[in-house]
This record gives C-alpha cells, sequence and structure tokens, in this order.
C-alpha cells in the first residue's frame, strides 16, 4: 500500500547571493517515523538544507509540502511548528534565562491555554530529565544539559519530525551515548528524526537511510548498508566506510566470516555471526 511523505521537496534550490545556489535540484520525499543521516562535506548543503526544512529559509524555487499542502510564504509556519531543529551551538539557540522560561516559549508563541502550554513543558522536562532544572540558569547548563533543553523545546512544540545538525559536536563519550539514547526513545515515539553528521559509525549503526550531498545535490539515497559499500560515493563526499563494515570485509576476505549477506550493526551483532 502507498505511504504518503511526510515532507516532500521538489527541486529545491537556494541561493544567499543570488548568483551562487547552495541547493541545486534537490527532491526528497521523507515518511514519518524514519531515521535518516545527512552526510556530506562541509560546505555540501546540509545546514541549509535544514534550515529550508524547518522554514527559517524560504526557497523561491522549488516546492515544498508538508502532509500534502504546499508551503507558501503565508503558511511557512508549518513548517516551524512541526519541524523542529537542533542547532550545531546549542548554546546560539538558548534565548530565555531559565530552563522553564526557555522550554515554555515556544508553546507560549503559539498561544495556548496556560495549562495546555504547563502540561507541554512539564511533560518535555520529564522525558528528558529535566525536572529538577526548571529554575537552572541556562547560561551555566553543560553542553550535554544545553542539548537536553533544546530537544525539550521541540518536544514542548510537539515537533512531529526534529532535525539535528551536528549533535555530537563537543560532547564526551558519555554524553554521545546519553545522546544517542534520547534519539531512540524519540523514535520509539514515532518522530521522524534527520540527522547531520560526520560520524559514519554513528550514521551505520543508527539510520536507517543514509543521504549523501555533495556540492549541494544529492548524489547517495540508500540504506546504510548500500551507501557505505559504494566506494565511489565515499571517496566523493570524503566519507570513509564505517569501522564494523571494514572488519566485516576483512573477515570475509580471510575466509572467517560466511555469511556475507548480514550487516552487524554493533560488536554483539558481530559476535553472533562469529
Amino acid at each position: 500500500m502507498y505511504k504518503k511523505p511526510q515532507l516532500q521537496m521538489k527541486n529545491i534550490c537556494y541561493c544567499y547571493d543570488g548568483k551562487n545556489e547552495v541547493l541545486k535540484n534537490v527532491n526528497l520525499d521523507i515518511f514519518a517515523g524514519e531515521k535518516i543521516a545527512i552526510m556530506g562535506a562541509n560546505g555540501a548543503g546540509k545546514s541549509t538544507l535544514f534550515l529550508c526544512m524547518n522554514g527559517v529559509l524560504f526557497t523561491e524555487k522549488g516546492d515544498m509540502i508538508w502532509e500534502g499542502e504546499k508551503i507558501i510564504k503565508k503558511n511557512r509556519k508549518q513548517l516551524t511548528k512541526n519541524v523542529g531543529i537542533v542547532f550545531q551551538e546549542a548554546d546560539n539557540q538558548i534565548i530565555a534565562p531559565t530552563v522553564l522560561e526557555e522550554i515554555s516559549f515556544g508553546p507560549m508563541n503559539l498561544k495556548l491555554p496556560q495549562k495546555e502550554v504547563q502540561k507541554r513543558v512539564y511533560s518535555a522536562m520529564e522525558k528528558m530529565g529535566l525536572t529538577s532544572f526548571e529554575n537552572r540558569i541556562t547560561h551555566y547548563l553543560s553542553g550535554g544539559e544545553t542539548k537536553k533543553v533544546t530537544i525539550a523545546d521541540c518536544i514542548a512544540m510537539e515537533s512531529k519530525m526534529i532535525l539535528f545538525d551536528e549533535p555530537h559536536t563537543a560532547l564526551d563519550p558519555f554524553h554521545q551515548q546519553v545522546l544517542e539514547d534520547m534519539f531512540q526513545k524519540l523514535s520509539n515515539e514515532g518522530k521522524t528524526l534527520v540527522i547531520s553528521t560526520h560520524d559514519v559509525d554513528f550514521a551505520y549503526r543508527f539510520a536507517e537511510r543514509v543521504i549523501v550531498f555533495y556540492n549541494g545535490s544529492v548524489i547517495a539515497d540508500d540504506t546504510a548498508e548500500n551507501v557505505f559499500c559504494n566506494k565511489e560515493v565515499l571517496k566523493k563526499s570524503n566519507l570513509k566506510q564505517p569501522m564494523l563494515l571494514q572488519i566485516k570485509e576483512l573477515l570475509a576476505q580471510k575466509g572467517i566470516l560466511k555469511n556475507c549477506d548480514i550487516y552487524p550493526k554493533s560488536i554483539e551483532q558481530l559476535k553472533q555471526l562469529l
């Protein structure tokens, strides 16, 4: 049965100076509940894509369609309301002095009743483990805590899709794992997750679908296994194979691994194959 896309991008182009296009005829269909990794070298157009998807930037060329409704300037709030974004530098995203005020800001701007705002805010704080943080000064939060708050912002807005721009930046291994656990929880709740990252190992083990950009255009859009086995795409986009794939190929070459049609996504899965 045909499943309609949640967000469609048809021939999307964008340029900042009116001359040089940062995005060039991008065509993508994103479906509800997907876990997608957006990859590519610096300057490939990933961050600009996110700003267009979120409605911060309005595309003059091409069509953005949200749940069957074409986005024009008058209704671009449909994107802002439904597509949350967590920027690479989360500190720059925080605007309120306390955690409670920060998470309340979005729902209040929707002009919701006070009880509904409180319900959304406290539910978001509980999901993100921030219930004891409501009076904390946002300026003094750690990098991991700031990420949590910005994700709670999206949850309180009840965003159906959440975009993460290089979310692992400046996080230590412990907080990277905490963040990935959050991703899985959000996915289990049915959120659509689109994550821009240079971390091939993370993209391979987490994403169901990998989209690779090169010079403003999509050069690959497939399963993580297929993309990371495409040596031509990896070379063109300055990406490398995930470590587990490299180990799998080496074991297969040595005749140690017999079943080459299975792609382990974790060390435990690799142990089971062996």
